[in-house]
């Protein structure tokens, strides 16, 4: 029996729920969500409810300081009566992490995996099964205690949400040089997954598309010369025989994928090299074609392939290979996530299925 209470109207809004033969990313929500608070120094019973509105005061240190971390994380049904998530722990480590850079209260573990596993649990049933599609699943942490003095707050909500998706983005995509503004500053919150940060890249991010491009390359804050991210996303490059990233800072969020990239690429015998890329000399490197390839990872797109880097002179870089060895990593990846390939890292665990009791 789960220690969580089940609200009423839970078992119908799965019953009526029907997947739309076109997904997207993050447009679908699942039927359920999941929800705990914390005051007075305890976490209260969670709760698995219908998804719906929820109230917060208009004080809320959330709205007025960004008082906020999540996660992004998936479940994968492919092929299997139930579901699978992929390095939930690193998930968890990197929220607990994540909270506490924005000195909040950090959500326990077993009520982490509490509420991811009931809402993925509660919707086995509407994962859907095609391979790239998932279940994305969001995590959250709010501050709610109302008033304008600069400190944690002493109250917080705690929530899961999901969404049945297809991968981020398909296709090669085309990447513009942001040379004006910064996602994070250096000892700032950079390695933390907090609104903040995705709130400062919203302009370089907008004026990318508005140039026809699909998302913004952030340089450090500090000397604005090396390769930082994208917006959500971490680089990798082909130079020579060799795989290069960014090296991680202060500025740059850890990525999963990335983490998971690097190690399955050592596995192949690939080199992997992490270090500060110049961005200078990662264009020069394309232009005289010793960069053959680019691509960027994430949770939510896997592993897409750069076509286009574009620079604020209207200069733009073309790599000679689209999809090469990135195709080779995500296509290694995801049978580990969908589990149609051994998974020797142990990446895997399996959710039990909610089951709606037979007196319901």
């Amino acid at each position: 029996m789960a220690d969580y209470m089940i609200r009423d109207g839970v078992w119908k809004s799965l019953a009526n729920f029907r997947l739309p033969e076109s997904l997207g990313f993050g447009i679908v929500l699942a039927p359920v969500m999941y929800s705990a608070t914390y005051s007075e120094g305890q976490w209260s019973q969670g709760e698995l409810l219908p998804y719906g509105p929820i109230e917060i005061l208009p004080g809320a240190r959330a709205l007025h300081f960004a008082e906020q971390v999540f996660e992004g994380m998936k479940a994968y049904r492919v092929g299997r009566p139930v579901a699978n998530l992929f390095r939930a722990r690193d998930n968890y480590a990197r929220m607990r992490r994540s909270a506490e850079r924005l000195a909040m209260h950090p959500v326990p573990e077993p009520l982490f995996f509490e509420a991811v596993n009931a809402v993925v649990g509660a919707c086995t049933e509407i994962i859907p099964g095609k391979t790239g599609q998932s279940l994305y699943v969001r995590p959250f942490l709010i501050g709610t205690e109302p008033g304008y003095a600069v400190r944690a707050s002493h109250s917080a909500r705690f929530m899961v949400i999901a969404n049945p998706s297809e991968i981020y983005a398909t296709g090669p995509m085309k990447v513009l040089i942001e040379r004006e503004q910064v996602r994070a500053a250096a000892g700032g919150v950079g390695t933390a997954k907090t609104g903040a940060n995705y709130a400062a890249s919203l302009l370089g991010s907008t004026r990318a598309v508005e140039h026809d491009y699909t998302v913004a390359l952030w340089l450090d804050p500090t000397s604005r010369e090396n390769i930082e991210e994208l917006s959500g996303m971490n680089l990798f490059a082909v130079i020579g025989d060799e795989l290069h990233t960014p090296v991680l800072n202060d500025s740059i969020l850890p990525g999963v994928t990335r983490d998971s990239l690097i190690m399955l690429a050592r596995a192949q015998g690939w080199t992997v090299i992490e270090k500060a890329m110049p961005v200078a000399d990662l264009l020069r490197q394309i232009s005289n074609g010793e960069c053959s390839e680019v691509f960027a990872c994430g949770t939510a797109a896997i592993v897409s392939p750069i076509g286009v880097i574009g620079d604020a002179d209207g200069r733009r870089y073309q790599p000679n290979t689209i999809d090469g060895r990135a195709r080779i990593l995500r296509e290694q990846l995801l049978a580990i996530q969908e589990r149609r390939a051994p998974d020797p890292y142990g990446w895997t665990t399996e959710v039990v299925p909610l089951v709606k009791p037979r007196s319901q």
